[in-house]
């Protein structure tokens, strides 16, 4: 029996579902327990940016007071982040599902080393739908307090901020955060 288990038979399989345990808890449920500064935004008015839009209407400023009486998603990422790189397609289709409905989701392109062109490819290559703005010196970032990515911060149509995310948001969690708001 310990020869079989050394033997990586038992031992491999074990091995790997501690590390798919160890990632599930480090992705999605620390960030939780350990909220940041940004919890306080809860109940307060969304705080005001305007930033360059990359993706799906370029060459514009994007700023937060346009979307005034609309709920709005904020959706804090980078092209680096492979969470934020799982978390997309979700917040994709959330977004195309919910547009009909008055949901305006933003992507917040932030902390990138390289500039805005990796975000920008990243999000074009991946098919996201809604506006990519790029968080010059990660300014917006820090006036929402995000430490962690990806970070979801929903908006009511009052403007102000109804819940704030880290990590891994899956579907029904994030539908459930929108229908409070819309």
């Amino acid at each position: 029996m310990a020869q079989e288990f050394y033997s990586g038979k038992i031992l491999y399989p074990v091995m790997v579902a501690l590390l798919v345990l160890s990632l599930f808890f480090g992705f999605a449920i620390l960030p939780r327990l350990f909220a940041g500064a940004n919890a306080e935004l809860v109940g307060k008015p969304a705080p005001a940016f305007t930033l360059p839009v990359v993706l799906n209407g370029e060459g514009k400023m994007l700023s937060l007071g346009q979307f005034q009486g609309s709920a709005v998603v904020l959706d804090f990422w980078a092209s680096w982040c492979h969470p934020c790189q799982l978390e997309a397609p979700v917040v994709n289709k959330l977004s195309q599902r919910f547009r009909e409905r008055g949901l305006v989701v933003v992507g917040v392109d932030t902390s990138e080393p390289n500039g805005q062109e990796p975000g920008r490819a990243w999000a074009q290559e991946h098919g996201l739908s809604y506006p990519i703005v790029f968080d010059v010196d990660d300014k917006t970032a820090t006036r929402y307090g995000v430490s962690n990515m990806p970070t979801l911060v929903v908006i009511s149509r009052s403007g102000k901020v109804t819940a704030v995310r880290e990590g891994l948001t899956n579907d029904s969690e994030l539908e459930s955060l929108v229908a409070d708001v819309l």
